[in-house]
């Protein structure tokens, strides 16, 4: 049975009506915030390249998953224009120049990473079940993210272009939740497999795009302290409800790692 996928009437670009990119001038953005932002943007705007390392498995076969894609990639492309624009608002460079400026810093491992994929697929019918449940982590953990980047900025205008950017992504949320436990309740092979890669191989998104002390810092600006704990027990019960997955702790384990204080 399909899953409920994004349509074209459900699949607008960012509506940015009434954001006052103007107002950053008068009332900045501290350097944290926009440390968090650069690293934001230069994510958003890479989804391009993760869904091409999507499409060279089995994946690209299923219709409604492609659908679904087609539509992701585009929104995420606008919360990275709209990003952009908070950056240019502060003197930062637009954010065609910075993604040109991640891609071309990217090395073999980008060039190697569509082929190693390929190849996975083509021994294991579930990748595309790891693929599912790796999206949804990575969607719980960047609504997240935004959340408490409007949380700690108090700024009004961020947190309004924040939430508009949130509601998006729980649309993703919601595609991407119930693929995985579609795919996982049907097949115990695919549990093991995805359990593991989520275990041993999961990362905060943007982890291997991004330089490692940037990856620190947003997770110790966002997650650290009783707020930022909350947040991130909040994800990994969320992660618990999908099958095969109950006690794990990706995120928290993850926090732990980058040296996330509680």
């Amino acid at each position: 049975m399909p899953t409920t996928t994004l349509s074209p009437r459900s699949s607008e670009r960012l509506d940015l009506t009434g954001i006052d990119f103007g107002s950053f001038a008068d009332e900045p953005l501290d350097p944290a915030t926009l440390r968090c932002l650069r690293y934001m943007h230069d994510v958003e705007r890479h989804t391009v390249c993760y869904l091409r390392d999507v499409l060279v498995t089995s994946a690209h076969r299923d219709v409604d998953l492609t659908t679904f894609m087609t539509f992701w990639v585009y929104q995420e492309h606008w919360h990275g224009e709209a990003i952009g624009r908070v950056l240019e608002a502060h003197g930062e460079q637009g954010s065609d120049a910075r993604a040109a400026a991640v891609r071309g810093r990217l090395g073999w491992r980008d060039r190697l990473t569509p082929l190693a994929t390929m190849l996975a697929s083509s021994v294991s019918d579930h990748v595309p079940a790891v693929h599912m449940t790796w999206g949804a982590v990575n969607e719980w953990t960047t609504q997240a993210a935004y959340t408490r980047l409007a949380e700690r900025s108090g700024h009004p205008v961020l947190q309004e272009l924040v939430r508009r950017i949130a509601r998006q992504e729980g649309g993703h949320i919601a595609f991407y939740a119930a693929e995985a436990k579609r795919r996982l309740a049907r097949s115990r092979s695919a549990r093991r497999l995805t359990r593991f890669a989520l275990d041993r191989l999961w990362a905060p998104v943007g982890s291997g795009l991004m330089p490692e002390e940037e990856v620190q810092h947003l997770a110790r600006h966002l997650f650290s302290g009783r707020e930022g704990s909350a947040a991130v027990d909040r994800v990994d019960r969320r992660v618990r409800t999908l099958p095969g997955m109950q006690d794990l702790d990706v995120l928290a384990g993850a926090a732990r790692r980058l040296g996330v204080a509680a």
